[in-house]
């Protein structure tokens, strides 16, 4: 007769491995944890992007005009000071910063959406600090605005701006299009917590928008505003962003460390007001 098959030998548990399910590891500190769930918030933020790129396309077609239109008629008037430059160069930063603004200024739609929807409830119950949920879209705000503000580059590179095509110049574009868009969007979501609805949150975003844009030096320079209009610009975090992206892009006198300043500090603020009014949303 034959032999029996011998019984498998036992393998002897890892210790370590039986350490791990008698204990679980020990929690990664807060400053590990922040940035990666800020990554991962913004990251899943621009998934939904790759779902539906219509946005994108149509977004752009306002930019389009302002330029193709408004640039082109007031470059053959001359009746807006601007330092010695063609019009349609001195505005196509400020319709960067004016496109990159209205990405983000109806931000908080969305978290209404998600609250509705049950997922800011299940976001919430979460081990993420509310605090990282928000920066985490309010950069995802900022990346969403710098692909826009692509398009509207390359949209005045074919009308003929000139542009500089220094990369470390484009970088810090990209800096301030994210610092700005990353304050505008928080303004929204800090209105979201206050109003709790969609639509009154699109009126009110439709209220501030406009004057926002001009009450900056978007359109023409802050030197030939009317007084109360100036102390307004002066406020006006869309003036600072203007301000830096006429200096990085045309080469124009710019106060780049004080607009760099004055962005981060108004980002970091927004996002604390918005991660304190988030709870607001869900109850």
């Amino acid at each position: 007769m034959s032999e029996a098959p011998a019984a498998p030998r036992t393998v002897s548990a890892d210790p370590g491995s039986v350490n791990l399910l008698l204990r679980p590891p020990e929690p990664r500190a807060g400053w590990r944890v922040l940035p990666a769930r800020v990554l991962a918030m913004c990251a899943v933020e621009l998934q939904k992007l790759s779902h539906d790129r219509t946005e994108l396309y149509t977004r752009a077609v306002q930019p389009a005009l302002w330029l193709l239109i408004f640039g082109q008629t007031f470059t053959r008037i001359k009746a807006i000071p601007t330092q010695g430059i063609p019009y349609i160069d001195y505005l196509a930063p400020g319709i960067i910063a004016q496109s990159a603004m209205f990405i983000a200024i109806f931000y908080g739609i969305q978290i209404i959406w998600e609250r509705d929807a049950g997922v800011l409830n299940k976001l919430l119950v979460t081990p993420t600090p509310r605090s990282a949920l928000t920066t985490g879209k309010a950069f995802a705000a900022g990346v969403k605005s710098l692909i826009q503000a692509v398009v509207v580059i390359v949209i005045a590179a074919l009308l003929g701006v000139s542009l500089t095509w220094n990369p470390l110049k484009l970088l810090g574009v990209g800096a301030i299009v994210i610092l700005g868009s990353a304050f505008f969007s928080c303004l929204s979501m800090t209105i979201a917590g206050i109003v709790l609805s969609r639509d009154r949150l699109m009126g009110i975003g439709q209220a501030i928008t406009m004057p926002l844009f001009f009450g900056s030096n978007a359109l023409y320079p802050v030197s030939v505003m009317p007084g109360w209009l100036q102390a307004v610009s002066k406020v006006n975090p869309l003036s600072y962003e203007v301000d830096a992206l006429r200096g990085l892009l045309l080469g124009t006198q710019a106060h780049l460390a004080l607009d760099f300043g004055v962005l981060a500090v108004a980002a970091a603020l927004g996002i604390t007001a918005a991660s304190s009014l988030l709870g607001r949303l869900a109850r």
